[in-house]
């Protein structure tokens, strides 16, 4: 008997994140704060915020260890 274990963004395309949502989660999951993926994304913190949380919000992710895993599996 084999589990297969599914992530809740599995089923998601990489397509359903826009361009900028992508480089913001490539800065979190290489470990930047919010403040430092702003200044260099020429962006506010709650822009970076914001950005994050539709990234959740589409994929259902809840936490940063899950950001990090699918920027890993996107190769970002």
């Amino acid at each position: 008997m084999s589990l297969t274990l599914t992530t809740p963004y599995a089923e998601a395309p990489a397509s359903a994140l826009a361009p900028r949502e992508k480089e913001t989660l490539r800065h979190i999951a290489a470990g930047r704060t919010y403040m430092q993926t702003a200044r260099h994304m020429g962006l506010s913190k709650h822009t970076v915020d914001a950005y994050l949380r539709r990234i959740r919000a589409k994929l259902n992710i809840n936490s940063t260890a899950e950001l990090t895993r699918l920027a890993i599996s996107l190769g970002l």
